[in-house]
C-alpha cells in the first residue's frame, strides 16, 4: 500500500509538470491519472516511469516521453465518440489514453507490426478493463481500410512522406499527426482535411521518432 501511494505521488508530480508547461489539457491529465505509465513500461524501468524520458520497450522500440505523448494528444484534439486510428501500438500506453479520451461510445483501432509488443499491449489494456480498443498486426502504412474513415489518425513513427492510404482513410474534417523526415530529427506535422476533402499541413515542432516500416515508408531491411 505504501509503495502504491508513492507511485501515485510520482504520477501526480508528472501530471502537474505537464500541466504547468501546457503540454497537456485537464482532460489528458485525468486520463493519465487513471492510466498510469508505470503499468506500460518494462519492470526494470519502473523507477523511471514518471520521468519525462522515452524508455526502451524492446525490439528497438520506445515508449515516448510523457511530454511528447501529451503534446500529440493535445494537438489531435480527441473528443468523446470519435473513431481513432493509431499507427504503432508499442507499449499500449498511448492506446489506452486514447481509449479513455474517446469514451465508451468511441473506438480506437491500433496497428502494430511486432507481434510480441501487440500481445503485451493487448494484455495490459484488457487488464485495465478497457474494451473499446482493437489491435491489429500488420503494416501501419496501409492503415486499416476496413474500418475507415477515421476522425483522427496518430502515427508514432517517422516516415519520409505521408503514406497515401492514411490520407485516404482520414475523414473529412479529420486531423492526423505524423512525424515526417528521414534524418535523426523529424518534423511533427498536423494534417487536416476540410469538409470538402482538401488537405492542409502545418509543422508543429521538431521530434525524434523511430522509423515507420512498411510499403509506404521504409522497408524492413533499409531503415535510416
Amino acid at each position: 500500500m505504501q509503495n502504491k501511494e508513492k507511485e501515485n505521488v510520482q504520477n501526480k508530480r508528472m501530471m502537474n509538470y505537464l500541466l504547468f508547461n501546457k503540454y497537456i489539457t485537464i482532460e489528458i491529465a485525468v486520463a493519465m491519472e487513471k492510466i498510469e505509465r508505470e503499468f506500460f513500461v518494462p519492470s526494470e524501468f519502473a523507477s523511471s516511469a514518471y520521468l519525462d524520458l522515452p524508455l526502451p520497450i524492446g525490439y528497438g522500440q520506445t515508449i515516448s516521453a510523457p511530454s511528447m505523448v501529451g503534446i500529440m494528444l493535445k494537438e489531435l484534439m480527441v473528443k468523446k465518440g470519435m473513431k481513432v486510428l493509431e499507427i504503432g501500438t508499442g507499449s499500449g500506453w498511448q492506446t489506452a489514453l486514447l481509449a479513455f479520451l474517446v469514451g465508451e461510445n468511441g473506438k480506437v483501432y491500433s496497428v502494430e507490426r511486432i507481434q510480441d509488443l501487440a500481445s503485451k499491449a493487448e494484455e495490459r489494456i484488457k487488464n485495465l478493463g478497457i474494451k473499446n480498443v482493437e489491435i491489429k498486426i500488420g503494416d501501419g502504412t496501409l492503415g486499416m481500410k476496413e474500418n475507415a474513415p477515421f476522425d483522427r489518425i496518430i502515427v508514432s513513427a517517422s516516415a519520409p512522406e505521408i503514406p497515401k492510404p492514411l490520407i485516404e482513410q482520414l475523414a473529412n474534417e479529420g486531423k492526423m499527426l505524423i512525424p515526417i523526415g528521414s534524418g535523426y530529427w523529424q518534423e511533427l506535422i498536423l494534417v487536416e482535411k476540410d469538409k470538402n476533402g482538401k488537405i492542409s499541413t502545418s509543422p508543429i515542432l521538431p521530434v525524434m521518432f523511430v522509423p515507420l516500416v512498411g510499403k509506404f515508408a521504409y522497408p524492413e531491411n533499409n531503415r535510416e
